[in-house]
């Protein structure tokens, strides 16, 4: 059973290297990503070969193992889907662009090394980006507009990344070893170019030619919610909870707006409340100013235990990163014996962008909303469960994430505080939460419409303006990134599992329940589907999730 789940994540990090250094697992931290054709042919018959393999494993199993198993099988399914079925290495190029920056930038911002010996790792690197490029060019055939557009962002960011910020650590990383500077120079120069070059193919070559199609369909939308999230419920079902919990929200969002101002359409309400907003220069002091206070409502309310006094660092997303999110935490993997830097990015507006775009930006960061995005991020959300990661009981558990349980836990935990006294009745802030709310019930509704029922990215667009309240630009933002990322509704299908989880909980526990207790119990799972923390909760229910 061990060498199995051993050869699984030994095959998994000789083709993501760059997750491996994420994860802290350092002996790969000389390779890149290999995306070539002939690579992802060998990939699939790897997946193959660890199919048949696990289908051989003995049985009975402990219930640990038991659980990894399912884990992993689901992965493995997910990971076929998308390679053989799916085939987005031939449709998207995003993750060509991304993945360089990610790769360097993982071995730059964590001292797990000297700055020296992480500098020779960094231009081994820097000598596979332009193979990687190459790869793209080759491989992408017809993508999406959508898909060309953000990943031509994306490689133009890149490229100053490389020239500036890349170049002026390696200069303080080298010291007085001028042979390794002039190596790393060289190096650094050839991707550089190579993500320049990417810059201009995508804008002048692929994007007048990127017209293909986005949606997945029903069958495979199906099928990524089994394998990755392992829920298991007819799409119908699935869409008409989404819409009815969206309504739910809706309707409280116009009742408090009324609240704050009966005079005004609560658009106009959503959008006064977004008047006080940071500027560019004022964007990140101004999240920091969120932390103390939410860390000390938590520890009043003993909402949940906090198992280290180190902060995150607050900082503005690298330019690889901006894929259209706002926000987002980046941790230290659980291996990680040495580094303790945690970064919380927020995303500042783009330098090219005309003065109403950035200030339909800048309007998403509006004190309310701020502290919810904190919330999310930080505390009690993703940042907590990094902080109980090297506590998950097994390496499967600890290498494996799935969005219903890390999303869900966040987007669940803002709207656990507001009910727990968070912004003492404010309905400004009660108003922010229903807006971050009925954000992921747009998500959630835009997604599946994008791919099983033929709505444009505009329409899609539109529902979050009208059901959302969100600015033009950023409603855009918001239904671009379901094209690529077609099951983004596991913020609110992962929230609705941990109510729903925490009911039952309640139940079993009678009067030995706590919501210190149940969070605690929660977070020290590890992020895994949440069918299964259930398993492990509430030994012998067989309960839905929903």
């Amino acid at each position: 059973m061990s060498q199995f789940i051993d050869d699984y994540f030994n095959a998994y990090f000789e083709w993501n290297p760059s997750a491996a250094t994420s994860v802290g697992l350092h002996e790969y931290d000389e390779k890149i990503e290999d995306y070539s054709a002939a690579a992802i042919a060998k990939r699939i018959e790897t997946l193959q070969r660890l199919q048949r393999q696990r289908a051989g494993l003995p049985s009975p199993r402990t219930a640990d193992e038991s659980i990894d198993i399912e884990i992993l099988d689901g992965q493995i399914r997910a990971e076929l889907l998308d390679l053989e079925t799916l085939e987005t290495w031939r449709h998207n190029p995003m993750n060509y662009v991304s993945v360089p920056g990610g790769a360097i930038d993982n071995l730059m911002k964590r001292n797990f090394a000297p700055a020296a010996e992480r500098l020779r790792s960094v231009i081994a690197r820097l000598k596979g980006i332009p193979r990687m490029i190459a790869a793209m060019k080759q491989n992408i055939d017809n993508p999406p507009h959508e898909f060309t557009d953000l990943a031509l962002r994306i490689a133009h960011g890149s490229v100053g990344f490389f020239k500036s910020n890349v170049a002026n650590w390696a200069k303080d990383a080298a010291g007085n070893d001028t042979a390794l500077l002039n190596e790393f120079a060289m190096a650094n120069t050839a991707a550089a170019n190579s993500l320049q070059e990417a810059t201009n193919w995508l804008e002048k070559t692929m994007l007048p030619k990127s017209k293909g199609p986005y949606a997945i369909g029903a069958d495979n939308f199906s099928k990524k919610l089994l394998y990755e999230e392992m829920v298991n419920v007819p799409l119908e079902r699935i869409l008409a909870i989404g819409e009815q919990n969206l309504e739910k929200d809706y309707e409280a969002f116009i009742e408090t707006a009324r609240k704050i101002d009966a005079s005004k359409d609560p658009h106009e309400v959503m959008k006064s409340l977004s008047n006080e907003h940071p500027t560019e220069a004022s964007l990140i002091p101004d999240a920091k100013k969120t932390v103390e206070g939410i860390i000390q409502f938590i520890r009043e309310r003993k909402l949940i235990s906090i198992p280290s006094q180190v902060r995150p660092t607050i900082t503005e997303t690298p330019p690889y990163a901006r894929s259209g999110t706002f926000a987002s935490m980046d941790t230290p993997g659980p291996y990680e014996t040495k580094a303790t830097e945690a970064f919380y990015y927020v995303t500042p507006p783009e330098n090219d962008w005309d003065a109403k775009h950035k200030d339909e930006h800048l309007r998403a960061y509006n004190p309310p909303v701020m502290n919810i995005i904190t919330i999310h991020e930080a505390y009690p959300g993703h940042y907590i469960q990094f902080l109980n990661a090297k506590q998950f009981p097994t390496k499967t558990r600890k290498l494996v994430s799935c969005g219903t349980n890390a999303e869900g836990w966040a987007h669940y935990s803002e709207q656990m505080m507001l009910e727990e006294g968070f912004g003492n009745g404010d309905p400004k802030v009660r108003l922010a939460q229903l807006e971050e709310a009925l954000l992921r019930d747009a998500r959630y509704v835009v997604g599946i419409k994008l791919h099983t029922a033929g709505w444009t990215v505009e329409r899609g667009a539109k529902y979050f303006e009208e059901k959302a309240f969100q600015e033009p630009a950023n409603a855009y933002e918001e239904a671009r990134r379901g094209a690529y990322n077609p099951t983004y509704l596991y913020y609110t299908l992962g929230k609705l599992q941990i109510y729903k989880l925490r009911d039952d909980y309640r139940r079993a526990k009678g009067s030995g329940f706590t919501l210190q207790g149940f969070h605690d119990e929660f977070v020290r799972q590890g992020s895994i589907p949440i069918q299964l923390i259930r398993r492990i909760l509430l030994p012998g229910d067989n309960g839905a999730t929903l």
